[in-house]
C-alpha cells in the first residue's frame, strides 16, 4: 500500500498533494485512509483469525465445526460469508491441520 509512502514523505516536508498526483490518487483518499488506516471489518477480521489460529495450535486435528464452536465461545460470533472467508485466510497462514491415515 502507498498511504504509509505518502505519510513517510510528508513527514520529510514533500507535499502530500505532490506526493498523491504522482503515484495516482487524491489527497482526499489518504487522508481518509489517515484518519483510520484500519476499518472496523479489517480489525474484526483480524481478532476472528487470531482466535483461530490459537484454537488450531490448541487442537490441530479437530475440522473447521471445531474452529467455529470455539469462535463462538469467544464470543467472536461472524456470519457465513464472512466466517468462510476468514478460515481460508487463515489456513493459508496456520500451520496446516495434522491428517492421520486410515488403514
Amino acid at each position: 500500500m502507498t498511504y504509509p509512502l505518502v505519510r513517510e514523505l510528508a513527514a520529510e516536508g514533500i507535499p502530500v498533494r505532490l506526493t498523491c498526483g504522482v503515484l495516482g490518487f487524491t489527497p482526499q483518499a489518504f487522508y481518509k485512509w489517515n484518519a483510520r488506516p484500519v476499518s472496523d471489518r479489517d480489525l474484526h477480521d483480524a481478532y476472528l483469525t487470531n482466535a483461530l489460529i490459537d484454537a488450531h495450535r490448541d487442537e490441530p486435528e479437530f475440522g473447521y465445526r471445531f474452529l467455529a464452536d470455539e469462535l463462538e465461545h469467544a464470543g467472536l460470533i461472524a456470519a457465513d460469508p464472512a466466517r468462510r472467508s476468514t478460515m481460508i485466510s487463515c489456513n493459508a497462514t496456520s500451520p496446516r491441520s495434522v491428517r492421520t491415515r486410515c488403514g
